[in-house]
């Protein structure tokens, strides 16, 4: 998982679960992101909600670049469950999403 960070991720999932607050600085943040970026985001979502497994990272990976018709920002934020299907994701990966999403919360305090 190369193309994206788990820290952005993570900070995803923690704008994701405040959406009706943080709607605008979620899209504006997906927006700034590398098309590649974009589509890693969107295959780790992917693999948590289980349309892909994680040992099938180049699939997703290749389907979410090669597919992208919608603007990112708008096919995620209008995923529901998006927090909970990225969290999901990058534990199906071998990461874990809690210790960035606290070091995120606790560097914004």
């Amino acid at each position: 998982m190369e193309e994206i960070s788990v820290r952005t991720v993570a900070a995803v999932i923690l704008m994701a679960r405040e959406i009706e607050r943080a709607e605008g600085e979620l899209r504006g943040f997906i927006d700034r992101m590398s098309e590649e970026e974009q589509a890693a985001l969107v295959a780790v979502m992917w693999i948590g909600r289980e349309a892909f497994d994680a040992d099938e990272w180049d699939e997703a990976y290749g389907t979410a670049l090669s597919e992208a018709s919608t603007p990112t920002a708008d096919y995620l934020i209008g995923t529901p469950h998006l927090a909970d299907n990225l969290e999901a994701g990058l534990e199906a990966l071998g990461f874990d999403p809690e210790d960035e999403e606290d070091e995120l919360l606790n560097r914004g305090s």
